[in-house]
């Protein structure tokens, strides 16, 4: 180790969530994704992580105290343990660390905001921070963000994309040659400035516990009837998409958007453990949404993850009219009339804790 680095510290990151446009669902291999995707990370709803850490040769297992929300949890703890083991190989280093993680979301566990992109995004950023404080560099990737990006994506596949600010593609697709499997890539240099502004009201039809995880739920693609033609729709999509993002076709990006979503529930519906997440009031706003976008002529559209709750989005040019409608219209189906409005964001921060 350089004389000049530190052998303890602190480091600490605010990472933002994502929202998908063309879905990841179904995976193989360490992480990888059967199908493209492409995102948008937002800007308000974000995890922030501090990590405290020493380096001592004299151990050569990594021992972790994990912390969300100033409490101890030890069942996330397990899980930052399992991606911790994962990712030694390329980040030797880690066994001979003692570190202490503080993590809190900004957001309700329950809004319907991927947690765990936002969560493992800010803890990759920390541990390639640890690497350049304890070696002066980051090795064997492009750049800190690329390094990030592989390592966030070994702890949640959607957590890949948060690294960057704006829209993001995670998996191999012909169209952008640059694409990865084992990394997401920044492609704002190919969106129209249409789409640079875009704004994301999520509307919180229900905080239930999802009843099945995304990982089971990825899993159930590996049986499911409709596979084959689910990735060859996905990857034909996201080509629309590319299009419609590079030539401002707001009409096309609306259309792929809430197809994507609805096809992504259909699959869990046809897969051979059946269930349905959508709420009646789900189906309400959308029927509304879809109402008050033909009577008005307004661009917004809605998706979805995997879960009951509506992500509207909309140019901010129309964002007066769109959020009278949710007051008026919308919020009657929201549970405890609840909405968190976010729009598209510039991706991690960097904290300074000094």
């Amino acid at each position: 180790m350089p004389e000049s680095v530190k052998n303890s510290g602190k480091v600490a990151w605010r990472c933002p969530s994502n929202i998908a446009l063309i879905k990841y669902w179904g995976k193989h291999g360490d992480q990888l994704p059967n199908n493209a995707s492409i995102s948008i990370t937002l800007q308000n709803a974000f995890t922030e992580t501090i990590v405290t850490f020493e380096f001592d040769e004299s151990i050569n297992n990594i021992e972790v105290i994990f912390e969300f929300g100033q409490q101890r949890n030890e069942s996330f703890e397990s899980r930052v343990n399992r991606f911790l083991l994962r990712i030694q190989p390329q980040m030797p280093f880690l066994r001979h660390l003692r570190i202490n993680i503080e993590s809190k979301n900004n957001f309700p566990h329950s809004a319907g905001i991927a947690s765990s992109a936002s969560g493992f995004g800010s803890l990759a950023l920390c541990i390639c921070s640890i690497e350049e404080l304890l070696f002066g560099q980051i090795s064997g990737f492009l750049d800190f963000r690329q390094k990030a990006s592989y390592l966030a994506r070994i702890g949640s596949g959607s957590a890949c994309r948060s690294i960057y600010g704006g829209f993001s593609i995670w998996g191999q697709n012909s169209t952008l040659p640059e694409s990865s499997d084992v990394y997401a890539v920044d492609i704002n240099h190919h969106i129209h400035p249409v789409f640079q502004d875009i704004q994301d009201s999520i509307l919180l039809v229900s905080s239930e516990k999802k009843q099945v995880s995304s990982s089971d739920g990825h899993a159930l693609m590996e049986h499911h009837a409709y596979a084959r033609i689910r990735y060859q729709l996905a990857e034909s999509k996201l080509q629309e998409l590319i299009t419609a993002l590079q030539t401002g076709d707001m009409e096309q990006f609306i259309l792929i958007t809430e197809s994507e979503a609805v096809s992504l529930h259909a699959l869990m519906m046809l897969s051979e453990s059946n269930y349905i997440l959508l709420k009646p009031n789900t189906l309400a706003i959308i029927e509304k949404v879809q109402r008050f976008r033909a009577e008005h002529k307004l661009p917004m559209c809605f998706t979805l993850d995997a879960g009951p709750n509506i992500h509207l989005l909309y140019p901010e040019s129309v964002r007066e009219e769109v959020q009278n409608f949710i007051n008026d219209e919308l919020l009657q189906h929201c549970e405890h009339k609840q909405w968190i409005h976010d729009r598209i964001g510039k991706g991690p921060v960097k904290l300074d804790i000094a």
